[in-house]
Formats: C-alpha cells, sequence, structure tokens
C-alpha cells in the first residue's frame, strides 16, 4: 500500500484501567464490571466490560443508572497509581524499538511511524508488526495521516478479524483520509481534550457526520464556537497539531509503608520523612522540584492518586510540606503506603530572584513568560494558555473580531 509523506501512528488500549484495576485476575471480565469512581469523585462509572455494556452500561453513567440496568453489576476498586506504572513500562517497551512516543492518557499513544521503515524492514507494515511485538496481543494500531485519524483507524482495527484474516482498515493514506472520517459521527470528537462538550453542540444544529462537519465554512464555526470549532474542522478534514513526544522520563519515586491506623501528627510526620528523601536523591542534581504526584495504597485495596503543581519551582522541604499536607490530610481511606514522585523538575535551585528590579531585555522577558506559560499547563493541561488573534477587527460583532488560538511557548533556556 502507497503510504504518505506524514505518518501518525496510533497506539490503543482498550479498557487499560480496567485491565490494570483487575491485574492478574483479567479472567473476570468475562463478567459484568464496571470501574468503581475514585475515592471522593464524581460517583459514575470508569470503564466497563463487554458484559456490562451488553445491559447497556457505559463509562461515565451514574452508579444508580448502571446498577439499576444491571443489577450484577459488579464494581471494581480504580488503581490509579497501577495504571500509571503499567502504562510507562509500554511507553518504556515502545521507546525500545525507537518509538518516540506521544501520550497524554494511559491506554493511548501516538508516535510518527515514516522514520521507522528503514529500522523495521522498510514498509509501515513492518512497523506496527514491530509493536505488536512490543507489546501484547490486546493492543490496536491504526495508522493515518493524523494524530485523529489514526485513532478513528485504531478504534476501527484491533484485534477484530473477518474471514480468518485481519481487517485492512489498519493504514489510512492522507487522500483516503477524507473519505473515511467523513461517515464517523461528531461524537469521536470527544477523545480530544478540551471538545467534550462540542459534539452535543454540534448534534443539536443537526450536524451527525465528520462530513457534514467538514463542508462548513470556516466564519460561521469560527463566530459560533471559536477555537474549538476551528480545531474540530481541522481534525474532521484530516490534519492536525504537530506530535509533542515526551521527554526521557527521570523517575524520582519515594514510598513509605505505613502501620495500621496512621492519622493526624503520625502521617505528618510520614510526609516530612519522604519529602526529605526525595530532596535526598541524588538524581535531583539540585534541582528545584515544579509538579509532585502523590499516592497512596489503601488497607482494604485499590489506590488514590493526586498531583500538585507548585506555582514556583522550590527545593524548600517547608514550602513543599505546605503544598502536600492539605492534600494527603482529603485521604479518603485508611492507608498501607504513601508515596511521592517528581513529575517534572524546574530550574537549579541555586537560582534566586534579583533583590532589584532591573529593566530586562526582549529575550529575558520572553523567557519569564515562557516559563510562566509553561507552569500554566502543568497545572491545567496544554488548552489553559492561549492567545487572543484579531480576525476582523471592524465587524460590529464582538465575537467575529477576535479568536482564541493556541499560544506558542518560547522554547526554554
Amino acid at each position: 500500500m502507497r503510504t504518505c509523506v506524514r505518518v501518525i501512528a496510533c497506539v490503543l488500549y482498550p479498557r487499560f484501567a480496567l485491565l490494570a484495576a483487575l491485574g492478574d485476575r483479567r479472567a473476570l471480565l468475562t463478567k459484568a464490571l464496571a470501574l468503581a469512581p475514585e475515592a471522593g469523585g464524581v460517583q459514575v462509572t470508569g470503564e466497563v466490560s463487554p458484559a456490562a455494556e451488553a445491559f447497556g452500561v457505559a463509562p461515565g453513567m451514574r452508579i444508580g443508572e448502571a446498577l439499576a440496568r444491571c443489577p450484577e453489576l459488579a464494581l471494581v476498586p480504580p488503581d490509579p497509581e497501577g495504571v500509571r506504572s503499567l502504562w510507562s513500562e509500554a511507553l518504556d517497551r515502545l521507546e525500545a524499538i525507537g518509538v518516540a512516543p506521544e501520550s497524554d492518557r494511559a491506554g493511548e499513544a501516538f508516535f510518527a511511524a515514516d522514520g521507522l521503515r528503514r529500522i523495521h524492514g522498510g514498509h509501515i507494515e513492518d512497523v506496527i508488526a514491530a509493536v505488536r511485538r512490543a507489546l501484547d496481543r490486546g493492543v490496536r494500531v491504526g495508522v493515518g495521516p493524523s494524530r485523529f485519524c489514526a485513532y478513528a483507524v485504531a478504534l476501527r482495527a484491533g484485534s477484530a478479524r473477518r474471514g480468518g484474516a485481519r481487517l485492512a482498515a489498519e493504514i489510512v493514506t492522507a487522500g483516503m483520509a477524507p473519505g473515511f472520517l467523513a461517515p464517523l459521527p461528531v461524537g469521536l470528537l470527544r477523545a480530544r481534550s478540551g471538545l467534550g462538550g462540542l459534539p452535543e453542540a454540534l448534534e443539536r444544529l443537526g450536524i451527525r457526520t465528520l462530513g457534514e462537519l467538514a463542508a462548513l465554512p470556516v466564519p460561521a464555526l469560527a463566530e459560533r464556537f471559536g477555537h474549538p470549532g476551528l480545531l474540530a474542522l481541522e481534525l474532521a478534514q484530516g490534519r492536525d497539531t504537530p506530535l509533542d513526544p515526551r521527554r526521557p522520563p527521570e523517575p524520582v519515586i519515594e514510598r513509605l509503608s505505613l502501620p495500621d491506623a496512621v492519622l493526624g501528627p503520625q502521617l505528618e510526620r510520614a510526609l516530612e520523612l519522604l519529602i526529605a528523601r526525595v530532596l535526598a536523591r541524588p538524581e535531583r542534581r539540585g534541582r528545584s522540584l515544579r509538579s509532585l504526584g502523590l499516592s497512596a495504597r489503601f488497607v482494604e485495596g485499590g489506590t488514590w492518586r493526586t498531583r500538585t503543581t507548585l506555582r514556583q519551582a522550590s527545593a524548600d522541604a517547608g514550602r513543599l510540606h505546605l503544598a502536600l499536607w492539605p492534600k494527603l490530610a482529603e485521604l479518603p481511606a485508611p492507608a498501607d503506603q504513601i508515596g511521592i514522585e517528581v513529575e517534572a523538575f524546574g530550574p537549579p535551585a541555586r537560582n534566586q530572584d534579583r533583590l532589584f528590579e532591573t529593566r530586562d531585555s526582549a529575550e529575558a522577558r520572553e523567557r519569564r513568560i515562557g516559563e510562566a506559560v509553561h507552569q500554566v499547563r502543568q497545572a491545567a493541561g496544554e488548552a489553559a494558555a492561549l492567545r487572543v488573534m484579531e480576525v476582523d477587527p471592524r465587524s460590529r460583532v464582538p465575537e467575529r473580531r477576535r479568536v482564541l488560538a493556541p499560544y506558542t511557548a518560547p522554547p526554554k533556556a
């Protein structure tokens, strides 16, 4: 099959969080199961098994409604710490065969496949085979000219077989992309961060498929939906934003086992000990800490995880304690283990702010803006920092004058 110049592959694990929570009990997947809500979170179901889907149970459904539809439904305690660990191992295996993956959620990764053809036999099919060998048989692999198109292909490919042979719809070229995407429902846009509420609005307007969306005029979408509408139009037309592969991980993790019924001052002392261990790790190399993951394993089973991003990167034990202790104090159940993981480092801790204000150069101001944007995105996601772009400043309609567009931060020094 002739391939396009830009080839993006999607690696997709269906029900990854549910499988991680089941562990070595995957035989139970034949029963009606659903991932229970995280402790203290919204009381809705997580990923569900095929048997539960047959009863009409879907992810994001209220627990009461799910049990009414399927009285035999069993809820599996979530394991966010196990999900993160297993997915990190899967990404490491992909990197071992030369892949530079981008992954914003567990069970889903993207990478540029065209540069790997010579390494794995000369064809995209050989790259797909190498990915399947590196992972396991349950993985779905789709190839397309964009991230979104590859994701749609992976949803339809996977382990399904027709007549004993694997489905041929695993590779979609640039010329095939518009026709492939056109009949798909606009609900597929929910898989993209920032577009979760857009499909419902489009369906109310009578727009059911991506082909109908792709045929809409750009000014109308910009006026009605702003930047999300323009992004959805790009996706429906087979285009997407460039990939952003993950950086090589620098795992700095400390865990501490706890005796039974540790609460209050004892739990606080345990947190202080963990912070001291993290700051003493040689891998830190004198750098400050920007983002930390706080995790716990419950006595009754299951895990809990939360993330804290500091307003200003720091290596001061007191400031780290002030940031982490309120999170740990909200622990919803007794834990027999807690842990801290460094998710992002900041600049060297020896760097200090200026004592007196001076006039910064344009380059220095750009660096400081870039640092601020990086902190915002660490805390609230990639779509948290946008810029205002003028489109029609003379228009009498305020919504037509300006639109929001992604802010491109200057490269970090």
